[in-house]
């Protein structure tokens, strides 16, 4: 095995295991009493696991810029979208 794709497969297995440690706060962060804030405690750590997505396996890290001008949208749309659904759930009397 080269040494390019031995570091290739330490670095995703490290990402991986940073997404399965986020995922176990994920679960922990459930069951805390915090009231609002285990809401926004969520989306934080949903936003981290996105932006190691983001960044490594999708590789935007490396990618031209308009290939992140592309994801930044798509990101920023998706997050517009999410912010809709949640002012009608939260503006509901």
């Amino acid at each position: 095995m080269s040494a390019t794709v031995r570091s290739l497969w330490l670095r995703n297995l490290a990402i991986w295991a940073a997404l399965l440690g986020l995922l176990a706060l994920t679960c922990a962060a459930a069951f805390w009493k915090l009231g609002a804030a285990t809401a926004a405690i969520g989306f934080a750590i949903a936003a981290a696991k996105a932006l190691l997505v983001l960044v490594f396996y999708m590789e935007l890290r490396e990618a031209r810029g308009l290939v992140r001008l592309a994801a930044l949208a798509g990101f920023l749309w998706a997050g517009v979208l999410f912010a809709l659904t949640l002012s009608d759930v939260l503006t509901r009397p």
